[in-house]
């Protein structure tokens, strides 16, 4: 899987969506991302009351860190050894070490084992594979009743429409993963929601395909 965010990456890099490739990005001590919360997570979780939330594919714990701040008691989890242990420190560096813990797991694998969250998240993960509607499926089981499930990824519109037919393959619009929900979900958001993001600093328009589902 991937988190594709402003990439560049050819159609024959094999490792893209494998953990391999992420160890090295996450290698070191430096920052790949800006660490700011994703802006869907902003917009529809700070009205939520807190509780427990779960964020798949965490990579450095921005979200993590976020939800930390507002009340949450948030397990971040990640394929990633090297990329959890650098959210570690980040909240450790914001104060939140003690709201926080960590899982390594592939979101393709992930079981919750009959645990649940008041909100599972993630954002910005593209399994290889266009199977991002089984992670869905699986997420959605760890939901607890009265909970939340966001999804957030990038759209193939835009921006991101001129990338390589393997990335295009990975992305997904949210009325794609609509029927993956189980019986007993509310559908409170379905679409793809406009933003200006800035890379290399340049702005740019881009989509985020956006689930948001509360269980009954």
């Amino acid at each position: 899987m991937v988190s594709a965010h402003e990439h560049e990456h050819g159609e024959a890099e094999p490792n893209w969506f494998e953990p391999d490739d992420w160890e090295v990005r996450y290698a070191g001590d430096g920052r790949t991302w800006s660490g700011r919360a994703n802006p869907q997570l902003v917009d529809l979780i700070a009205p939520l009351q807190a509780g427990t939330a779960l964020d798949v594919g965490c990579g450095e714990g921005g979200d993590v860190v976020w939800l930390a701040q507002h009340g949450w008691r948030t397990t971040g989890a990640d394929f990633s050894a090297n990329g959890l242990a650098r959210a570690a420190r980040h909240a450790a560096d914001a104060g939140v070490a003690d709201r926080t813990d960590w899982m390594q797991v592939d979101a393709r694998d992930f079981d919750a084992a009959g645990r649940t969250w008041d909100l599972v998240t993630t954002h910005f993960l593209h399994p290889g594979d266009g199977g991002m509607a089984d992670v869905v499926g699986r997420l959605a089981a760890a939901v607890a009743p009265g909970g939340h499930l966001l999804v957030v990824g990038h759209a193939p519109t835009g921006h991101f429409a001129e990338r390589s037919t393997a990335q295009l393959r990975a992305m997904f619009l949210a009325a794609d993963l609509v029927p993956a929900l189980p019986d007993g979900f509310d559908i409170l958001v379905a679409e793809e929601r406009g933003r200006t993001a800035v890379h290399d600093g340049v702005p740019m328009d881009v989509e985020d395909a956006t689930l948001f589902a509360r269980r009954r």
